[in-house]
């Protein structure tokens, strides 16, 4: 079972943003490197990856609004805010482009901002990213569904966050809601919406990307713009939230992208395996020369639907591996 380290002397520090605080851990020297987490997590998910890699970048982790120790305002927690969020803060810190490590909800947000800001993007790692196909875990859907903001507060009552405490080791093995080895981690971050600002901020932004069907936003109609953006696609085998087999399908839909799957993995490869996860993740941008916005070129494959740039079998895969089940 991973354990996720400490990392005390990488400092949280703060930046006031349109009014709002928004908290990040900045460390090391070098390219700058943008770390960004998933749901219900915090910048802490990168803590034992982190002072690896700012050996070699400038290393930027932040909170995402409504996450961590950023602010939780009544606010709009869609994937094009979030993206639009970290250019202002990367603006802050006089930081112009960026190689972007996005974890799940993060990778989704690294692509939007691939997307709205592609000459601040040099390179993306997507790490279990959301936004590739339908299937995401059960608790999620149920999560997003409606009257989840009456069955939440009680969810996250203290009895009964003991209860399912007690319950993590048959959590483990449950075949419709089991997390596999991710169970302690996950619980540690449910136990995170205890307070009501973290439940709405939750519900918020899951309801922006997902519903009682699954996830809602794909990438997959604009992945052809993908081409000439180095891209790495990092995946744990055995990950219960969001299919593995959405990898493969990421891989077939974005031109010249490198597939790396942890076979012993979770939905966290950057905590099950933290030294291999520095290490492809330094060689890749080693090996990869920062993308180079072409503004002609922008246009050109907006106008041709990047007919002929993109595999022509994406969409078959897509609808093969989404009806293939878990």
């Amino acid at each position: 079972m991973h354990v996720v380290g400490e990392t005390s002397e990488v400092q949280v520090q703060y930046k006031w943003i349109h009014g709002y605080r928004r908290a990040f851990r900045m460390a090391g020297s070098g390219p700058p490197l943008l770390l960004l987490h998933g749901i219900g997590d915090s910048s802490r998910t990168w803590d034992q990856v982190l002072p690896l890699l700012a050996s070699k970048f400038t290393v930027i982790a932040p909170d995402l609004l409504g996450h961590g120790d950023s602010d939780k305002p009544r606010a709009d927690y869609a994937i094009s805010a979030y993206a639009c969020g970290m250019r202002d803060l990367l603006g802050a810190l006089d930081i112009d482009k960026v190689t972007l490590v996005g974890h799940s909800l993060g990778g989704g947000v690294a692509m939007q901002f691939a997307y709205q800001f592609p000459e601040r993007c040099e390179r993306m790692v997507l790490v279990s990213t959301g936004g590739i196909g339908r299937s995401v875990h059960p608790m999620l859907r149920m999560a997003a569904a409606p009257g989840a903001e009456v069955v939440l507060p009680i969810a996250t009552a203290p009895p009964v966050r003991w209860v399912v405490r007690r319950s993590a080791g048959l959590m483990k093995r449950a075949p419709l809601v089991s997390l596999g080895d991710d169970t302690d981690y996950v619980l540690g971050r449910y136990d995170g919406l205890s307070s009501p600002r973290a439940r709405s901020a939750f519900l918020r932004t899951l309801r922006a990307g997902v519903d009682a069907r699954g996830q809602v936003i794909t990438m997959l109609d604009r992945c052809y713009l993908a081409a000439g953006m180095p891209t790495m696609i990092v995946w744990g085998a055995k990950d219960r939230v969001i299919p593995a087999r959405h990898a493969f399908v990421a891989y077939s839909a974005m031109p010249g992208s490198q597939l790396e799957m942890f076979e012993g993995a979770g939905h966290f490869p950057h905590h099950d395996d933290p030294a291999r996860f520095v290490t492809v993740v330094k060689e890749f941008v080693a090996t990869s020369d920062p993308a180079e916005y072409d503004a002609d070129l922008w246009r050109h494959l907006i106008r041709e639907g990047g007919r002929g740039l993109h595999h022509p079998s994406v969409a078959a895969v897509y609808e093969a591996v989404e009806s293939s089940g878990s």
